[in-house]
């Protein structure tokens, strides 16, 4: 029987996709970059490449953080400074977060009969701020930031840090839930608890990664988590 649920946040609970481009909206003209769709397009695509050299051990956070911006700029022939950019898109980020459709009803419901805890590879500025203005702060036990914690997911270190500040922790009645085959997927297994892939756009998956279980929407969860 599960009893403890750890979640994802961004592209699971929080909609990262329409607040990252949303605070791009904002940094990027106040750098003297006026952004088109395809560059917000491209700098999501970027960016996701380099947080998945960051949980290979290849970048470090910092590095992850400016290089997205140094190889849009230079794609682009761009000339603004990467660094600057990246403090301008992190501090309009943090005003940014809007939810997945049903998260809080989600939350609001599973709160009554799990022990709730979220673990996320972004900074812990931005997310404790975007946390708490939408609202999902007071659902949870814990809250993990790999900024924090000094490790990241999917590594043995950041879930080891888990499982050493969750009251009375057991692989057997824990799920890991989130987006991320690489990440969250490959870092509940790593820890040995079981796993939900959380796909609502239906991706095939064409990775080694196999999650335990797979829901297209928030609103499947609850029954799913009752039967385990």
């Amino acid at each position: 029987m599960i009893t403890t649920v750890i979640f994802d946040l961004d592209d699971t609970l929080l909609d990262f996709h329409a607040a990252e481009h949303a605070a791009l909206r904002i940094a990027l003209p106040q750098c003297g970059v006026q952004p088109t769709a395809a560059m917000l397009d491209r700098y999501s695509v970027l960016n996701e490449q380099q947080w998945k050299l960051l949980e290979q051990g290849k970048l470090t956070r910092d590095e992850v953080k400016v290089r997205r911006f140094t190889l849009l700029f230079g794609e682009y022939g761009v000339c603004a400074d990467a660094k600057e950019t990246t403090a301008r898109y992190e501090r309009c980020l943090r005003d940014q977060h809007p939810l997945m459709a049903g998260a809080l009803p989600l939350l609001t419901e599973l709160a009554r009969t799990y022990a709730l805890y979220a673990a996320t590879n972004g900074s812990t500025a931005v997310q404790q701020k975007r946390m708490r203005e939408a609202g999902l702060t007071p659902f949870f036990k814990g809250v993990f930031v790999s900024e924090t914690i000094g490790a990241d997911k999917p590594s043995a270190a950041f879930f080891a840090h888990c499982a050493a500040h969750i009251e009375g922790f057991d692989p057997a009645s824990t799920v890991m839930i989130g987006d991320s085959l690489s990440s969250d997927i490959q870092g509940g297994k790593n820890a040995g608890i079981r796993t939900v892939w959380f796909n609502p756009r239906h991706r095939e998956n064409r990775t080694a990664v196999q999650p335990d279980y797979t829901v297209n929407a928030l609103a499947d969860l609850p029954r799913l988590l009752s039967t385990l």
